[in-house]
C-alpha cells in the first residue's frame, strides 16, 4: 500500500487549497477502509483533520476545520482529497494522509495510532 500526498503550497490568509492524496495497493471503490488527513505543526503532535469511510456515510472533522474543510473521494481515480477554503495562519502544517483496512468508528477515526499505512506529508504554509 502506498498513499502519495500532494497540492500543499504557500498561500495568504482567507485562500484556498487543494490536497490530494492518491492512493495505490487498494481500491476505494470496494472492501472496508478509513482514510484521514493528519497535520502536523512544528513542536506540537500529530493531529486529526477529517476522516472519511467506506461506505455511502461516514466522514467527520476537527472542530478547528469544521464548515472551512471538506473531504472527498474519487474512486475512479482512487485518490482521496482535502478542499481547504478560508485558511488560517494556525492551518499551518506538514498535511499527511493515513489508511486503514477497517471502517472505524468516527469516535477513533482521527486517531493517529487506529492508522497503519502513512502518506510522506505535504506542506502548507499560510501567511497572515
Amino acid at each position: 500500500v502506498q498513499l502519495q500526498a500532494s497540492g500543499g503550497g504557500l498561500v495568504q490568509a482567507g485562500g484556498s487549497l487543494r490536497l490530494s492524496c492518491a492512493a495505490s495497493g487498494f481500491a476505494f471503490a470496494s472492501g472496508s477502509y478509513s482514510v484521514a488527513w493528519f497535520r502536523q505543526a512544528p513542536g506540537k503532535e500529530r493531529e486529526g483533520v477529517s476522516c472519511i469511510r467506506s461506505g455511502s456515510s461516514g466522514s467527520t472533522y476537527a472542530d478547528s476545520v469544521k464548515g472551512r474543510f471538506t473531504i472527498s473521494r474519487d474512486n475512479a481515480k482512487n485518490t482521496m482529497y482535502l478542499q481547504m477554503n478560508s485558511l488560517k495562519p494556525e492551518d499551518t502544517a506538514v498535511y499527511y494522509c493515513a489508511a486503514r483496512f477497517r471502517r472505524l468508528p468516527l469516535s477513533v477515526c482521527l486517531d493517529p495510532s487506529s492508522y497503519v499505512y502513512w502518506g510522506q506529508g505535504t506542506q502548507v504554509t499560510v501567511s497572515s
